[in-house]
């Protein structure tokens, strides 16, 4: 295990990008990528014709997928300026997609390492589920050191990740609505032609709000976690709901109690390296968590608008002069992510945050990383998401009070990193996720920038 004791967290689509991880490994402590939507990302990146990506693309070690890929994405915009359509992730998904999701993933590690010795992670959320398997494969094989997972009970990631460094069949259960088959997905890496190169094991940390948790996924029969990440629901993105039945506040926000504080004594004793996250990206708390016994602390937050994150310039310099002028607002949505978990939006002016603006948008699920998959009368499986046009989702049988208030966090989360899809001659508007911490950056803001190394220097001040 290497030493660190700040974890830089795996952030939003995008918004941990290898740039931030880059500069946060460089000082000694563990960048992280953000693992979810890269294969749609990447393709959008090679259609601008980014060459960072090209060279990480020519880096694969498989030189006829490289070829293939760079025919069907490279400069390959639409005349209007719009993205081509990007195969959605499935149950079967093409050969063509699955060296996509595998090269993606590799390549945003790749470039995460490139140029220094440190060592590097990335993050997955264990609610997307179908891309998991093939970019699991991607990061290994660009040597990442670390595998986080959170949003879930990712039970059987330890075994899956010993398999895949061996080039082994892999297999996960995936959860399909009204299933009585026990549906599982199955990836074979011969497919890729690639057994005959030489893998290490990363880590796999699992990203818990509970002693419980700990507790099971350490007694599972699929391998234990080499440590955790324990979230506390002030952390940004996604959020354990509250435990057993629960309020809602006027504003929409699930109400947390005594129920939902994390026996941190337990977790000590379960006996496995943890860091403590959600509200650590402070000094103060840092100093806590190590005194405490903790190895150290995830931050997100703090790092979310330093210069080297992922969020779109304009965008990101327009939050940093709203905290500054008057703080910004963050809520704990229960509503806003189609997976049905907390999820937590920055209020932050022109973007779906505002009612209005959200109320303006066309639904429309063309990205499709948060459908859920489900079986159809005839045993068949269909995909449907709630923040698709309603009428498609309850056409499809789901309930239409599912379908209130939900966002599209899949194309208001890649808008907010700088690759809006543009339709009819607009742009898609941004979605902004953030801890309840947002406002706590504001000492370190000069000229509306500030560098993840100054983040560091903060924490350990």
């Amino acid at each position: 295990m290497h030493k660190f004791t700040i974890i830089q967290g795996g952030m939003g689509v995008g918004v941990s990008s290898y740039q931030l991880a880059k500069e946060v490994s460089k000082a000694g402590e563990l960048g992280v990528v953000s693992g979810t939507a890269l294969a749609l990302t990447f393709a959008r990146r090679l259609m601008r014709g980014e060459q960072d990506y090209v060279d990480a693309l020519h880096s694969y070690p498989n030189q006829e997928v490289v070829k293939k890929i760079e025919k069907k994405y490279l400069d390959q915009l639409n005349i209007d300026g719009s993205y081509k359509m990007v195969e959605m992730p499935t149950l079967k998904p093409s050969l063509s997609f699955i060296e996509l999701m595998v090269v993606s993933t590799y390549a945003e590690v790749y470039l995460a390492k490139k140029g220094h010795q440190g060592v590097v992670g990335i993050n997955f959320l264990e609610k997307i589920q179908m891309p998991t398997l093939y970019s699991v494969y991607g990061a290994i094989l660009a040597g990442v050191d670390y595998i986080l997972m959170g949003a879930g009970i990712p039970v059987k990631m330890p075994l899956v990740v010993s398999k895949l460094t061996k080039h082994e069949t892999v297999s996960l259960p995936i959860k399909v609505y009204g299933d009585t088959n026990h549906t599982e997905m199955i990836f074979d890496p011969s497919l890729l032609n690639l057994s005959h190169i030489k893998l290490n094991r990363p880590n796999f940390f699992a990203i818990i709000s509970s002693h419980t948790l700990g507790a099971y996924l350490m007694k599972s029969d699929f391998g234990s976690p080499d440590g955790f990440i324990v979230e506390k629901h002030i952390a940004g993105g996604h959020n354990a709901p509250p435990r057993g039945n629960y309020l809602i506040n006027e504003l929409g926000e699930p109400i947390y109690g005594a129920k939902d504080e994390i026996n941190l004594e337990a977790i000590k004793k379960l006996g496995l390296p943890f860091y403590l996250a959600g509200g650590y990206g402070n000094p103060n708390a840092y100093k806590q968590a190590l005194d405490f016994g903790a190895n150290g602390v995830q931050v997100g937050t703090i790092f979310a608008l330093s210069d080297e994150s992922g969020f779109e310039p304009h965008l990101k310099k327009s939050i940093l002069k709203e905290i500054i002028e008057s703080d910004i607002k963050v809520i704990t949505d229960a509503k806003a992510s189609p997976t049905g978990f907390p999820f937590k939006v920055a209020l932050a002016l022109d973007t779906l945050s505002e009612e209005a603006l959200y109320q303006k948008r066309r639904r429309i699920c063309d990205l499709g990383y948060l459908r859920e998959p489900y079986q159809k009368e005839n045993g068949t499986i269909g995909y449907r998401c709630p923040s698709e046009p309603v009428e498609d989702y309850v056409k499809k049988g789901g309930k239409i009070e599912d379908t209130y208030g939900r966002k599209c966090l899949c194309n208001g989360l890649v808008s907010a990193m700088g690759l809006p899809q543009k339709r009819d001659g607009k742009f898609e508007l941004p979605l902004v996720t953030s801890g309840d911490e947002i406002n706590l950056v504001k000492p370190l803001i000069r000229d509306l920038s500030y560098h993840a190394v100054d983040v560091l220097n903060y924490i350990k001040s």
